[in-house]
């Protein structure tokens, strides 16, 4: 059935295949993590904390990763993400006593290598694959592999609650690295071999980005995820078991679906923001200052003591929506912004600064919660979004020449 696609498009399902199962198990191993460890008694500064070389990791490969795909391609980079995952799946599968707080920290730290070589390389394949004049087109694409794989990583969280409670930790580990390594052996034979080599050899230096654009962007980016995860990744699941006496299965549950939601609002996003031939920036700073108020929104009604987990399910519902349109809107835009020639150096230096805001906000989710509660760490999503706002709306009008 393939053979029968343009090329352009059959390298984009192969492509968004090869994100989908990546994303699948990347979402189940860190809800496995979060939940397997609170069960074991770790605070949620601790279970915090083994997440740290997954982000920080993730920093680094972008940058680096970026600079390798413009000179050895994007399928390469790809599949070393592929499988640098297996290795990391592979090395939970020890006997319990061997998983201790470094080991974890250890395989999660090739994770985030993996995680973050295989979407840089997905964001940027897309690039190549659409022409310059056709930004409608590259929204909608760049929409639905995005939206599609938080989509997956919701799939993921249920996936991760219910093979934990089914098969245990690692049952679950090893079913997804069996998995994983059918999709490697695929992606291996059907990629495109040159996708993605830049017919310049870009220097080292080249991994920092000297466009105010891209700067702007990545700087926007880095407060957009900071302030997601600074309430969502560890304080939330954890305010959920210990405050509302949620049993994993529950929490997983309940985290899923609203991945799954966000990654489905994400993929129509185009449809939502009324896109023609491009985003106007304008349109960007509303939707960013919409999100500002939603997470302060739910502060006041946790503050104000009214039901708390009617605001939690409706308040997260709100900011759900408004992120998913907002990381829509900023994947695509990076995508835009970027060279043609060499752009894994740009989208590479973009999703650096995405890593690093997460590293943030995941820090902050675990130290924060531990120490003031849920309501302050809500109070420093609100002052982070308002000031990615403030970022993006520094953003000049794209030049439809500069990529060309």
């Amino acid at each position: 059935m393939l053979s029968n696609l343009s090329p352009a498009i059959r390298q984009y399902l192969i492509v968004t295949g090869n994100y989908w199962a990546f994303t699948l198990t990347d979402g189940a191993l860190r809800m496995l993590v979060v939940l397997h460890f609170h069960q074991l008694g770790y605070s949620a500064l601790e279970v915090a904390m083994l997440f740290l070389f997954y982000e920080f990791f993730g920093i680094v490969t972008n940058l680096f990763g970026g600079w390798l795909g413009a000179r050895w391609g994007l399928n390469r980079t790809m599949n070393i993400g592929l499988g640098i995952q297996i290795v990391a799946l592979a090395m939970l599968l020890v006997p319990a006593s061997m998983l201790t707080v470094i080991w974890v920290m250890a395989a999660q730290a090739l994770s985030g290598i993996a995680k973050d070589l295989n979407k840089m390389s997905a964001k940027s394949t897309i690039k190549l694959l659409v022409p310059d004049d056709q930004q409608s087109q590259l929204y909608k694409w760049v929409a639905i592999l995005t939206g599609s794989k938080n989509t997956l990583k919701g799939v993921g969280f249920f996936l991760g609650g219910l093979l934990l409670t089914l098969i245990g930790f690692q049952g679950a580990v090893l079913a997804m690295a069996v998995m994983l390594f059918v999709v490697w052996v695929a992606s291996l034979v059907f990629l495109n071999k040159e996708s993605g080599k830049a017919k310049f050899k870009p220097k080292f230096s080249y991994m920092l980005s000297k466009s105010r654009p891209i700067n702007i962007l990545s700087g926007a980016r880095f407060l957009l995820f900071g302030a997601r995860d600074v309430w969502f990744v560890v304080a939330l699941p954890v305010f959920l078991a210990s405050q509302l006496d949620w049993n994993q299965w529950q929490i997983g549950s309940f985290l899923a679906l609203w991945v799954i939601g966000y990654g489905v609002v994400q993929s129509i996003a185009p449809k939502l923001t009324r896109s023609s031939k491009e985003v106007p920036k304008t349109q960007t700073v509303i939707w960013n200052a919409l999100l500002t108020l939603s997470p302060l929104a739910l502060g006041l009604a946790l503050w104000q003591n009214l039901p708390v987990a009617q605001s939690i399910m409706i308040g997260l519902g709100l900011f759900g929506i408004l992120f998913a349109i907002n990381s829509s809107l900023h994947s695509y835009l990076i995508v835009s912004y970027s060279r043609a020639d060499g752009v894994s150096l740009d989208v590479g230096f973009y999703y650096m600064a995405n890593a690093a805001g997460r590293l943030l906000g995941t820090i902050l989710s675990g130290w924060v919660y531990q120490q003031w509660g849920l309501i302050a760490c809500l109070m420093i999503s609100t002052l982070l979004l308002l000031l990615s706002t403030a970022a993006i709306s520094k953003l000049p009008e794209r030049n439809m020449g500069r990529n060309s």
